[in-house]
């Protein structure tokens, strides 16, 4: 079997700045949800373990799973959230054990809509809220309807509080747990990305109907961060193509994404150019399919956000699915501004920085351990040369209990 390629000459493995902070190579581990919190949404000693193991020997950047705003983002059990003292304080002893590793870390702030789960919701005492009434499939429907929990539009109150709760969420990263960034998730069909959407926003207020108009929650959480906490320590993940949870895609018979997404990345760079630059862009590329292991096709051009946006930009998708890494190599390599974002072999290869550099052949993940609240598939995995612990060995039952 032919080794994969070292990627320590090409552009990954050189510094970059981004907002105030200088990386010291263009390897982002990108957000993956999780559900290792405990039963009140604070961070555990397995989440902390799992950070710093891929911090160390690292320099680069780690983006956080997605995290909860507040209790009226929508909750998953034992997700994450950053809206109590105690959960931020738990949060910052994850950042202090990333920091004294030499590694930057960023948290993305996650506000659900109706991708939430009305049941949960229902026994928090939160209503099931989106954009407009409109369920994305049967399933979540019918969990709502049991659950005495069905879904409603956002009314204008509850839309403003939608804001607040991003800028206190950043305020509590930043200020109290330490993050150098926040990110914003405005992709995948969560709430921001269900605003911009005219497959999930039938509004006919201020927040629906013309493009400006349903970029503009987006647009104004933007703002209330960098007044918040700076515009260097903001960043935005957007899928301009992505069709999860009911998104248009690059088949929407209504409104292609380019005429959906050009306006928010347009407004971005405006906003960089008038002083206000976010440190990064995460932009989420058309090949992949969230939720599983198989590249899309056909695999529709993102330059247009290269040439719209001039700032830091994080790329994602499927970069090691090839076995050369060829589209890694020439979308770094492409300029001096681009850093790649992985997710799914960084779950799997705690080192991934040291073995991309050497060209070290990686450890295959395990889809089926993503979601568990344990530690294997977790914490288990081995550095290149080692064993990865079975889930019934010995060692990995004594990490779990010490962990746990």
């Amino acid at each position: 079997m032919t080794p994969p390629p070292a990627l320590k000459d090409t552009n990954l493995f050189k510094p970059i700045k981004v907002g105030s902070i200088e990386l010291q190579n263009r390897l982002a581990f990108a957000p993956t949800t999780r559900f290792r919190n405990t039963d009140d949404f604070v961070a555990t000693d397995l989440m902390k373990k799992h950070y710093e193991d891929r911090a160390e020997n690292n320099g680069g950047l780690l983006i956080t799973e997605a995290t909860f705003v507040s209790p009226q983002a929508g909750l998953y059990p034992n997700g994450p959230m950053i809206h109590t003292k105690k959960q931020a304080e738990a949060w910052k002893e994850i950042v202090d054990a990333v920091h004294a590793k030499g590694t930057s870390i960023a948290m993305q702030l996650w506000h659900l809509g109706r991708a939430a789960n009305a049941k949960t919701l229902k026994e928090h005492g939160v209503p099931y809220l989106a954009p407009s009434a409109e369920y994305y499939d049967e399933d979540t429907k019918k969990v709502a309807v049991e659950s005495n929990n069905e879904l409603r539009a956002f009314t204008l109150k509850e839309v403003k509080q939608i804001i607040e709760d991003f800028k206190q969420g950043a305020i509590n990263a930043i200020k109290v747990s330490g993050f150098d960034f926040v990110e914003i998730h405005a992709a995948h069909m969560y709430t921001l990305s269900q605003f911009i959407d005219i497959a999930s926003n039938h509004r006919t207020d201020d927040y629906g109907g013309s493009i400006e108009n349903r970029t503009k929650l987006t647009l104004e959480v933007v703002d209330a961060l960098i007044d918040a906490v700076g515009a260097d320590k903001v960043g935005i993940r957007i899928s301009p193509y992505s069709t999860f949870q009911g998104g248009s895609g690059a088949d929407s018979k209504v409104m292609h994404p380019i005429a959906q997404y050009a306006y928010l990345y347009s407004e971005l760079e405006r906003r960089g150019r008038e002083g206000k630059r976010l440190a990064y862009v995460h932009s989420v590329e058309s090949r992949m399919a969230v939720g599983g292991d198989a590249i899309n096709g056909p695999e529709y051009s993102t330059e247009w956000v290269r040439q719209i946006w001039k700032g830091i930009l994080i790329r994602a998708g499927g970069y090691l699915h090839q076995p050369n890494y060829e589209t890694l190599i020439n979308d770094v390599n492409l300029d001096d501004r681009t850093i790649i974002a992985v997710s799914r072999y960084y779950t799997s290869n705690p080192d991934l920085a040291h073995r991309l550099k050497e060209g070290l052949e990686l450890t295959k993940y395990d889809r089926n351990t993503f979601y568990s609240k344990g530690n294997y598939g977790y914490n288990t995995w081995g550095k290149y040369g080692e064993d990865a612990k079975g889930k019934d060995s010995v060692e990995a039952k004594l990490e779990a209990l010490s962990l746990s």
